[in-house]
């Protein structure tokens, strides 16, 4: 039978209402990259797009690209830079239609759809009194969030947010629903806790363990201009590591509204249940700021919902972006390495940030500090640079400005977080080097034939093999 008959004989077995839009169809477009978020929309060319709104509508989606010979890719909310999930000839499902929302009161255990994003999550939850440390932008959703690891709210004290996944289900390549959890198919729950793109399977559900909510969320900034670049970064690399383990810290180059040239932003957001306890957390800093700061504010009340708006003005719709990022040798010089990258941004909404890791990165597997998973690349320093803009004719100068910016940084790094990574642009160090190895070997064995398109290389040649995971000087 020629793919021809084959794909015929299959779209005549569909029953009428199945959500499946094919190439060529009138809303082909839309289906096809609708849905992502960078408006640097790949040209690949999907061979149907399975709008699912029901878990049977995934397992129905796996067993039609087996039988038409073609490789599954998957979408929950489009975030990733590259666009991973649109895939030439691909089955592309679809999540953004499946939503589901189930809490147990007793456990705190949430059950979750993987389209759901950190906003939808926290505004359900905070009506119960709980929060999930997702992602910090609004529209990020937890299926590629919690596969990459997740790096999530106050990461340096409270872990990887992939860490407080107790379960999942998914369907594997075979068509078939499995329950994955340490005792139940633990290859794959380990794999999902920090495999990426790559897992071989797609997932239906999350189990998550949700924490109380916080009360008395407070937030103290302190705005440097680039001459003061040295000042400012010296103060907040030293004073992270021992900082209140409640705060997350952030250092940002960037442009602010009303101001000439690029500046430096110290942000500190602790989460407490009292003025107090906030006011205790964040004094030393206030204490310890360095003069010179052209705006700040000291405990300022925030939450999550204004902390998503921040964030979803800082990466607008409807712009271009390319992005990277790496994990800096904790004995590096971080201020001078950084400078350049903080310091010449090439367009006005471009960001770069330094994000304190310590002392969370310091957890080791052989102290019991941090669980065998997946999830094993860390370093006590992560950057990443946002370039944005809107018009096509600065992508190369972008694209440019940010290779220069990671060939310069590259000696002194370990390796990438998968979720900031473009792999056709650069390939590296995603995994320690056992785990890295364990996770390819569990590709292979649960996903044989490579149904499930894996790590969007050059030319998307990854097939079974996976990525090198290796980091070149």
């Amino acid at each position: 039978m020629t793919q021809t008959d084959a794909l015929a004989q299959a779209k005549s077995q569909l029953p009428p209402s199945f959500p499946i839009v094919w190439q060529g169809d009138v809303s082909w477009e839309r289906a096809r990259v609708g849905r992502v978020f960078n408006h640097r929309r790949p040209s690949s060319q999907p061979l149907a797009v399975v709008e699912a709104t029901r878990e049977d509508h995934i397992v129905e989606a796996v067993r039609l690209a087996r039988t038409l010979g073609a490789r599954v890719s998957v979408r929950s909310g489009g975030h990733s830079w590259a666009a991973w999930s649109v895939r030439e000839g691909a089955v592309l499902i679809d999540l953004g239609k499946y939503h589901e929302f189930l809490l147990d009161d007793n456990t705190g255990v949430l059950q979750a759809s993987p389209s759901m994003t950190g906003r939808m999550v926290n505004k359900l939850l905070g009506l119960r009194g709980r929060m999930f440390p997702g992602g910090h932008c609004p529209e990020v959703a937890l299926g590629g969030f919690l596969l990459q690891g997740g790096m999530g709210w106050n990461c340096k004290n409270w872990g990887f947010a992939c860490e407080r996944l107790v379960a999942l289900d998914v369907v594997t390549a075979d068509g078939e629903k499995r329950h994955c959890d340490k005792t139940t198919n633990a290859e794959l729950y380990w794999a999902a806790r920090g495999s990426g793109p790559g897992f071989p399977a797609v997932v239906t559900r999350f189990y998550l363990q949700t924490i109380p909510a916080f009360t008395h969320m407070r937030t103290s900034v302190y705005i440097y201009e680039k001459k003061d670049y040295e000042a400012a970064f010296s103060w907040v690399l030293k004073l992270a590591p021992t900082f209140d383990e409640g705060t997350e810290i952030v250092a940002v180059g960037r442009h602010v509204p009303g101001r000439k040239g690029e500046h430096i932003l110290i942000s500190f957001v602790t989460f407490k249940n009292s003025d107090e306890e906030a006011r205790a957390a964040l004094q030393p800093a206030q204490d310890s700021a360095p003069p010179g700061y052209v705006v700040s504010w000291f405990c300022e009340p925030t939450s999550l919902a204004e902390q998503y708006d921040d964030q979803h003005s800082a990466n607008p719709e409807g712009h271009r972006y390319a992005v990277d990022n790496s994990y800096i040798r904790n004995d590096t010089d971080v201020v001078s390495l950084l400078k350049e990258s903080f310091t010449s941004l090439p367009s006005e909404k471009s960001f770069t940030l330094w994000y304190a890791m310590a002392p969370g990165s310091r957890r080791r597997i052989e102290d019991g500090s941090i669980e065998d998973m997946a999830l094993s690349m860390q370093t006590d320093h992560y950057f990443a640079a946002y370039v944005i803009w809107e018009d096509q004719g600065e992508d190369r100068k972008c694209q440019t400005w940010l290779t220069h910016i990671f060939d310069k940084i590259n000696g002194d790094s370990e390796g990438s977080y998968l979720g900031d990574a473009d792999f056709q642009k650069r390939s590296t160090a995603f995994w320690g080097r056992d785990q890295g190895k364990r996770l390819m070997d569990i590709r292979r064995k649960w996903d044989p034939q490579g149904l499930v398109a894996g790590y969007l290389n050059k030319g998307d040649q990854n097939g079974m093999e996976g990525l090198e995971n290796v980091h070149k000087l």
